[in-house]
């Protein structure tokens, strides 16, 4: 088992600007990533702010529990699976056991009965800048598409500086979106 908090600044931009960025870090690699998501049929983990997600990439898969934590951040909690153990969680709502299960069934007090809600893809580039993780997603999931600009970061003061510097280099105004995961529930159930 990981976990990790997680500490990020986001902002929703046109394709424009995200063409234009992906021009300039055009030396970086990129990769697809499918985040697979999953709740219960009373929007149990919605209710909580909480998530969970099994993430597809590179023939893994990691299963995430994504939970509000005290210092304002996200705590995560991962735990690598199977496909077959993916696939039982897909198609009948099953639980691999392990720790982010544990985590789960802590959060909301009893085993769980999930359903597979979709997925999301995700072309994504990562470049490490001093202060932090700079990533650039397009999105694509229930007839949409999307562009963000994230920064991921340690220390939520230094982070939020080093942020609104980049944000300043590229001429746009915080407007702090949703995540990705309510970004999906908005397209797929309103």
């Amino acid at each position: 088992m990981t976990q990790e908090i997680e500490i990020e600044f986001k902002q929703l931009i046109d394709e424009k600007t995200y063409q234009e960025m992906m021009d300039y870090y055009q030396d970086k690699l990129t990769f697809t990533q499918v985040n697979h998501y999953f709740e219960t049929s009373s929007l149990g983990l919605k209710q909580l702010g909480a998530a969970l997600r099994v993430r597809e990439k590179d023939n893994g898969y990691v299963l995430t529990l994504k939970q509000p934590h005290e210092t304002g951040g996200l705590l995560e909690t991962h735990q690598e699976i199977g496909s077959s153990a993916f696939t039982a969680l897909q198609q009948k709502g099953l639980l691999p056991q392990g720790e982010t299960t544990d985590q789960l069934i802590t959060l909301l007090g009893t085993m769980p009965e999930l359903q597979y809600l979709g997925m999301l893809q995700t072309e994504r580039l990562e470049t490490e800048l001093d202060e932090g993780i700079l990533v650039l997603d397009r999105s694509d999931y229930v007839n949409v598409t999307d562009f963000e600009l994230e920064f991921e970061c340690r220390d939520e003061v230094k982070g939020k500086e080093a942020f609104n510097k980049l944000l300043q280099k590229w001429n746009l105004t915080w407007n702090q979106p949703d995540n990705k995961i309510a970004r999906f529930y908005k397209a797929a159930f309103e």
